[in-house]
């Protein structure tokens, strides 16, 4: 048995080895012949990206990218952070556990216990934490599915231009019809308000549907719960106001449904604190959480959930291969230091300020084109009314060294999302960019 064993080896090793193709700088060959139609973010940035550090991305012929989209809201502390990046590979050499489903680890452990002492004891929130699958859809599905448990009730009060993900139930309380168009069923047990800055939105809103609840006439059922993002991101960089946000929660509460704030894209201190909607007297029942939460890049999607509510799970009850992998919880770990003192969200703020500030000089300059600023903190949007300008312009901007995303109704609104740790540098030149590349477009297009 051994000799004929050798034997084969040895007709194996007599085959020539093949030749590998020789490399070639920014092809993009294999994506195209191989990778399926749906992608999307290559199509905007057509290169081959090769190295990252901080703010900047680098492709494969050595060309530098100031990176205002930020992974779409992931990369708050930047591209391959160095703290979180040395604490990843220490765990890896200790042959700490890389996946564990929802048992214990000390990687866990040190995850939850730094959340608990950073985020939740000094706002005195009870609320237990629940990891997800890898993404934020999965963190609202979740959040959908005990809200409707705990209710007995099946519809949910969405908002106008609000977006909380791609699977089924997420995507019924997402109001872009361009992704609703792709589930091929029917999107239901959703009903849609106009959000606080949208067209017949406001306090106004709200109370029209409180006082139909209320009508038994109405034919319309109390929901099981209102999901609301503080700062819609991917809907166009709308900040709603504290006095709206307690306004909904009020109507939540009065109707017996839970209040939901999905924070995957605002929070984990893009906007100045922790969480966006810090300091606007909000008491959410659930909280979504993803993208930044992780810290490095690696996913990692948590609901944060009162007490009162959590008990009404059973163990087992909803699960997921992926819940919270090692890496992720001991780069996230890492990323909380950040927290820890004022240092971090004091420099949010200012560069938030710059940011604004930038966009308003521009919007004033080419006040004839009525553009409008509007966002909070690190998450800012320059509104250019048109959907095809917006894409002319992050065109212009990738050319010129700058990745930068539309959002909104129509793609017309240009999303500022950096890492939060941009060096100052960085963030002017690419502010320079950003004004340049407007202006060359509005030349373009007039």
């Amino acid at each position: 048995m051994t000799t004929t064993l050798d034997a084969k080896k040895t007709t194996v090793s007599e085959k020539p080895a093949p030749e590998l193709a020789p490399a070639r700088d920014n092809d993009t060959t294999i994506f195209e012949a191989r990778e399926s139609e749906v992608r999307g973010y290559c199509r905007a940035f057509p290169t081959v990206f090769e190295s990252a550090s901080n703010a900047r991305q680098v492709d494969e012929l050595g060309r530098s990218y100031i990176d205002f989209f930020g992974g779409a809201g992931v990369l708050n502390f930047g591209h391959n952070n160095e703290r979180m990046k040395r604490a990843m590979i220490e765990y890896l050499e200790r042959d700490g556990v890389a996946h564990s489903l929802d048992m214990y680890t000390t990687a866990k452990r040190g995850f939850v216990e730094r959340f608990t002492e950073v985020v939740l004891e000094p706002r005195r929130m009870p609320h237990r934490l629940q990891f997800v699958g890898p993404t934020g859809t999965n963190a609202v599905e979740a959040s959908l599915k005990l809200a409707r448990k705990i209710t007995k009730r099946s519809t949910v009060v969405a908002f106008t231009s609000g977006f909380h993900g791609m699977t089924l139930g997420s995507l019924a309380c997402t109001a872009n019809s361009y992704f609703r168009s792709a589930a091929g069923v029917p999107l239901e047990h959703v009903v849609r308000l106009p959000f606080e800055t949208a067209p017949g939105g406001g306090i106004a809103a709200l109370e029209a549907y409180d006082a139909a609840l209320a009508d038994p006439s109405s034919g319309l059922a109390p929901p099981a719960a209102f999901l609301v993002e503080p700062v819609q991101a991917e809907g166009g960089v709308h900040v709603a106001s504290g006095e709206w946000l307690k306004a909904v929660q009020d109507l939540a509460r009065r109707h017996g449904a839970l209040l939901i704030l999905d924070d995957i894209q605002a929070g984990c201190g893009r906007t100045g604190s922790y969480f966006s909607f810090d300091g606007l007297g909000v008491e959410p029942d659930i909280v979504n959480l993803a993208k930044g939460v992780g810290g490095f890049g690696t996913p990692l999607a948590l609901n944060l959930i009162h007490p009162e509510h959590d008990r009404h799970w059973s163990p087992g009850e909803h699960t997921g291969t992926f819940r919270g992998q090692g890496l992720s919880f001991v780069a996230g770990r890492e990323a909380l230091s950040y927290f820890v003192g004022d240092e971090l969200m004091d420099d949010v703020r200012r560069k938030g300020e710059r940011m604004a500030g930038a966009l308003a000089e521009l919007a004033e300059e080419l006040a004839e084109h009525r553009f409008e600023v509007r966002g909070k903190g690190m998450m800012q949007g320059l509104d250019v009314v048109h959907g095809g300008l917006a894409k002319d312009v992050a065109k212009r901007c990738f050319e010129s060294g700058l990745l930068i995303g539309p959002c909104g109704s129509g793609g017309r609104v240009l999303k500022l999302i950096p890492p939060l740790t941009t060096p100052d540098e960085d963030l002017e030149e690419g502010l320079e960019l950003l004004a340049s590349s407007v202006r060359a477009a509005v030349a373009a297009h007039s």
